[in-house]
């Protein structure tokens, strides 16, 4: 039998329409969503004085530059020693959401820090000034208070149920755009991203931009499952990599800061590392998991409740280490004296220990590693905590002093690109045989001029400059 070419063409088509009317009634429908949950979200302007750049004689007018252009022009043009310092005011924009009727707003902390005032937009255009009853900078989270009666709330949901591939959606104020909707899927869940010890991140393809910061993520039942906190791009904007925090972390943290003003963690004491394929040969393990101990602490409770280092930490609780950067975010979510029971592997056996969690010490005293549940000496000025050289690493690196970077949370060390590994062998031009000793030099290093560095990365050897602000 003959069958025209027209009738196969209309065939294929009525085809290729009945595949894209299935593919279209799959898609979710996400209009009912946003209309219930828009009330809730607000936009957040804050205002701070700053001290202005100083003058000089070429500093060119740098308003309205990105953030990152305009920081490497002001390291550029430092301001004059021995003159006053006028303020400007700068401004900062991003989003939140109403999580309770008398006010009480969650977003995230570096939308609101330092800010001189606080100021949230609702969706009918009113605004009302807001109070910061507390923030967590290691979580980024804040919680803000307004005054009001019977205000629009979302929904709340429950970050651990998510799965990748879901449908989430994201409202916020991306470049002051208010109540913008995007949506897109959970790319993967628990992720560790570098010097972020204790969040486990939500990652996302939805778009996310600069005033999306603080926003809620929402599931298909129109809860909030996350806030939307940073991206990571090479562009400068949103490139399928965007993170938000879970919400079940920001509510912990938020009940927390309305009810004692600060946040309290777990803290084990020790300095960790990933497991490789060749450590896990070495270890007796059939396959990379878990966290190696490479120091405990003195003292802490990790060394009070028998860690070594050599450890391998397979479990905490029966929730399996599969990478390294697990263990913090089960350790900081644990309260102060409750107690971890933990498989470990030592010397080719697996054992059991019984630990004793204690509390995460306060900045400035010694503090968690890269890895979150361990230890080192924190510099907040240079933003970076060290730990002392174990014998063998002196040997490799054939040293008789330094310290070791096993943490860069921003400032300074940032700034110039210090690592974690790195080892600071001379800061300020003094050698550096301790972490007392480095602590003692970096708090009395001098402000507003030149200080010099030298740091072994990769064994070799070279010196870096850093400046102090005011």
């Amino acid at each position: 039998m003959q069958v025209r070419k027209p009738l196969l063409a209309f065939a294929a088509g009525v085809a290729l329409l009945g595949q894209a009317l299935v593919a279209h009634a799959q898609l979710p429908d996400f209009t009912p969503l946003v209309k219930e949950a828009s009330p809730a979200v607000v936009n957040i302007s804050t205002r701070q004085s700053v001290p202005a750049r100083g003058p000089s004689a070429q500093m060119p007018d740098l308003e309205g530059l990105p953030p990152g252009f305009r920081e490497f022009f002001e390291r550029g043009f430092p301001n004059m020693p021995n003159r006053p310092r006028p303020q400007r005011e700068a401004q900062s924009l991003g989003s939140g959401f109403i999580i309770s009727k008398d006010g009480y707003i969650l977003t995230n902390n570096h939308v609101v820090a330092d800010a001189d005032e606080i100021m949230v937009r609702l969706p009918d255009r009113s605004e009302l000034e807001a109070k910061l009853v507390g923030a967590d900078p290691r979580t980024d989270v804040a919680l803000l208070k307004v005054e009001g009666d019977d205000l629009p709330t979302v929904k709340l949901g429950k970050s651990k149920e998510l799965d990748a591939g879901e449908w989430v959606v994201a409202i916020g104020s991306p470049f002051g755009f208010d109540h913008t909707v995007t949506a897109g899927i959970v790319s993967a869940t628990g992720r560790s991203l570098p010097n972020e010890s204790y969040v486990p991140f939500i990652q996302t393809d939805v778009a996310i931009n600069p005033g999306n910061s603080g926003g809620p993520l929402f599931n298909l039942d129109g809860e909030v499952v996350g806030i939307n906190s940073q991206i990571f791009t090479r562009s400068g904007g949103f490139m399928g990599l965007s993170f938000a925090i879970p919400i079940d972390v920001a509510m912990d943290v938020a009940d927390q800061l309305r009810e004692t003003g600060k946040v309290s963690r777990g803290w084990l004491g020790v300095v960790i590392q990933e497991v490789n394929r060749d450590l896990a040969e070495s270890f007796g393990l059939d396959r990379p998991a878990g966290a190696l101990v490479a120091q405990v602490m003195d003292g802490s409770p990790a060394a009070k409740g028998g860690l070594r280092v050599g450890d391998v930490i397979l479990s905490v609780n029966g929730e399996t280490i599969n990478m390294s950067g697990d263990l913090p975010h089960l350790v900081g979510a644990m309260k102060p004296g409750s107690q971890a029971k933990m498989e470990i592997v030592r010397d080719g056996n697996r054992q059991t220990l019984n630990v004793d969690i204690g509390a995460l010490p306060e900045d400035g005293q010694a503090v968690a590693d890269a890895g979150g549940a361990g230890g080192g000496q924190s510099s907040t000025r240079l933003g970076v905590a060290v730990a002392e050289l174990s014998d063998a690493q002196r040997k490799a690196l054939d040293v008789q002093g330094g310290v070791v970077i096993s943490e860069v949370r921003g400032g300074p060390a940032a700034a110039i690109g210090l690592r974690p590994g790195d080892v600071i062998t001379h800061l300020n031009n003094r050698a550096i045989d301790s972490v007392r000793t480095f602590r003692q030099v970096a708090d009395n290093l001098p402000k507003n001029r030149s200080v010099s560095m030298r740091v072994l990365r990769d064994g070799r050897a070279s010196y870096i400059t850093l400046r102090l602000a005011d």
